[in-house]
């Protein structure tokens, strides 16, 4: 198979099963209470799709959960060289294998960390640019949340306005976003890329997807 093909094919089985996880989600056939089994369950959904594209005998596909590698340079995440991504998949024939990661967040509203949940979601995006110089062919963040102060918050703290992922948002790439409280929960972020925050709102839940 051809790598471009391969490629893809492997954005069309996450493209997939994202798309059934979350309407799944939002009309009550999964129920997600905590990242953890929102993981175990977008985890099993791509799977379950991954393995019906092993179309020859000569594919493959293998989905790992919380693996770690070595990155070129310290994550602003772990503060070492290692990092531990939530989904890494691998497709794969007898010429070619292409990877995925993907980090994943899920915000209850009930367990209300704000603002450092939206720090780290920038977070999440920093560590995946790196694994993009790693190796790594494709890298997405996906979030789903039930609180809108994500989605349309009229306005953050001036303190923590740079994190700002609301629908209809965008960063500029290079930007330096920072913590401007006493205290800051972090150090300053700024990403490599430019994104474009674009979120699906279905019932009383609210996703985001991002092809980084």
């Amino acid at each position: 198979m051809l790598k471009e093909n391969q490629l893809n094919l492997t954005k069309e089985i996450i493209e997939t099963s994202y798309k059934l996880l979350i309407h799944k989600l939002a009309f009550g056939g999964l129920t997600a209470r905590n990242e953890g089994s929102f993981q175990l369950e977008f985890g099993y959904i791509l799977k379950t799709i991954g393995e019906l594209y092993e179309f020859r005998l000569s594919d493959r596909f293998h989905l790992e959960f919380e693996t770690s590698i070595t990155l070129n340079e310290v994550s602003i995440k772990s503060k070492t060289e290692r990092a531990r991504i939530d989904l890494l998949i691998s497709y794969q024939d007898d010429e070619n294998v292409t990877k995925a990661a993907i980090e994943l967040k899920f915000f209850k509203k009930n367990n209300h960390r704000e603002p450092n949940n939206r720090y780290d979601v920038f977070k999440d995006i920093s560590n995946l640019e790196q694994y993009k110089e790693h190796d790594i062919d494709l890298c997405y963040f996906i979030l789903a949340t039930d609180h809108s102060h994500y989605y349309n918050q009229k306005q953050y703290s001036i303190d923590t306005s740079d994190f700002d992922f609301r629908h209809g948002s965008s960063y500029p790439a290079g930007k330096k976003l920072q913590y401007k409280t006493s205290k800051p929960y972090g150090s300053d972020i700024a990403l490599k890329n430019n994104y474009n925050f674009i979120w699906e709102n279905i019932n009383d839940l609210y996703f985001l997807k991002i092809e980084v």
